[in-house]
């Protein structure tokens, strides 16, 4: 039985995740399987698993399995097993790393080659991930959404770090794979919820009324 194959009343999709080292995949399977984050890095040997069970309107239960595989692995042997029988293929890189970005070029072919026999073709998406570090952003937008034009591929962009699109993101791609959209209330329930601050500043000191003129003034006080 396949992994897209029914089992019970549980579907279940194989999602893998590919691309250079510290790009962050094991980030975003951890934040989406269990809502964890940690800032230290330990880079993934061969291939971890992660499971998520969700579920989308008007369909069954799902079962998201997500491969993390080492971002060693593009030159190793062991690439076309851990890729092979993938439902989605997830195309990870860092805003801030141009390598990261140039590299996905030769994910994808790698990927490509090893999925192009399968009955049902898989789905590709490309996924920027740590749009929290804006400003030090090294791939403009543009170069992502022509790549992901000229290649046919679903685009995302997520944080880990913050939780921002990392849900939305898997959940959009489980819908795709099913031939559905998500509805309206599900992308507001799977969309990040940012929380502003709210800074007290302290009030300007209030300047004394003009002592030559009875009239009253306004004083504006631009900070």
């Amino acid at each position: 039985m396949s992994d897209s194959e029914d089992e019970g009343s549980e579907k279940q999709f194989k999602i893998v995740l590919v691309g250079d080292p510290s790009a962050g995949k094991t980030s975003i399977c951890q934040r989406y399987a269990s809502n964890q984050f940690t800032k230290q890095y330990h880079p993934t040997t061969g291939v971890d698993f992660y499971l998520k069970r969700t579920t989308i309107t008007g369909t069954k239960n799902l079962a998201l399995k997500l491969w993390d595989v080492s971002g060693q692995a593009l030159s190793g042997r062991m690439l076309d097993k851990y890729i092979f029988g993938a439902n989605a293929v997830m195309l990870v890189y860092d805003v801030t790393n141009s390598n990261s970005f140039d590299r996905l070029a030769e994910w994808l072919e790698q990927s490509k080659k090893i999925l192009g026999g399968q009955e049902v073709a898989p789905s590709y998406a490309l996924v920027a991930n740590k749009i929290d570090l804006e400003h030090l952003r090294a791939i403009k937008s543009d170069r992502h959404h022509k790549f992901a034009q000229d290649n046919g591929l679903l685009t995302y962009a997520l944080s880990a770090k913050t939780t921002e699109g990392v849900s939305l993101c898997m959940q959009k791609i489980a819908a795709d794979l099913l031939g559905v959209r998500l509805s309206k209330q599900e992308q507001e329930q799977h969309g990040t919820v940012v929380k502003a601050e709210i800074v007290h500043y302290p009030q300007p000191q209030q300047l004394p009324r003009n002592p030559q003129t009875g009239a009253t003034s306004a004083v504006c006080a631009v900070m």
